[in-house]
């Protein structure tokens, strides 16, 4: 059983900052990409930002600039240092990674986090 756990969601003027976590744990053998999605009320789930186990990243067209991601491949863990935040930027967002659980299996399965909601008021 492998689980993704996000934390560091709430509140937030806009103009401000927010940083999210994300934390894998279970059975993992190894890690490929993690990223960060968001849904927005009355829209679909869009990408924000991904990262390869080598520190590769891709970002949304809205978030270049803005926010960074980053891994701890040590840790098994996932950041979104969000800044400059805007009111469009409300959703919740998701944690997500391709994780293999064992060397027997060489298959990856796609994990996704709970989600926490980060509100970005006006």
């Amino acid at each position: 059983q492998v689980q993704l756990v996000e934390s560091g969601g709430g509140l937030v003027q806009a103009g401000g900052s927010l940083r999210l976590s994300c934390a894998a744990s279970g059975r993992i053998f190894s890690i490929r990409d993690m990223g960060w999605y968001r849904q927005a009320p009355g829209k679909q789930r869009e990408l924000v930002a991904r990262i390869t186990n080598g520190g590769s990243t891709n970002y949304a067209d809205s978030e270049k600039g803005r926010f960074t991601i980053s891994r701890d491949n040590a840790k098994n863990t996932v950041s979104l240092q969000m800044s400059s935040l805007k009111p469009e930027d409300t959703a919740v967002y998701f944690c997500n990674a391709d994780i293999r659980s064992s060397p027997f299996l060489y298959q990856y399965q796609e994990v996704w986090g709970q989600g926490t909601l980060v509100t970005v008021s006006s």
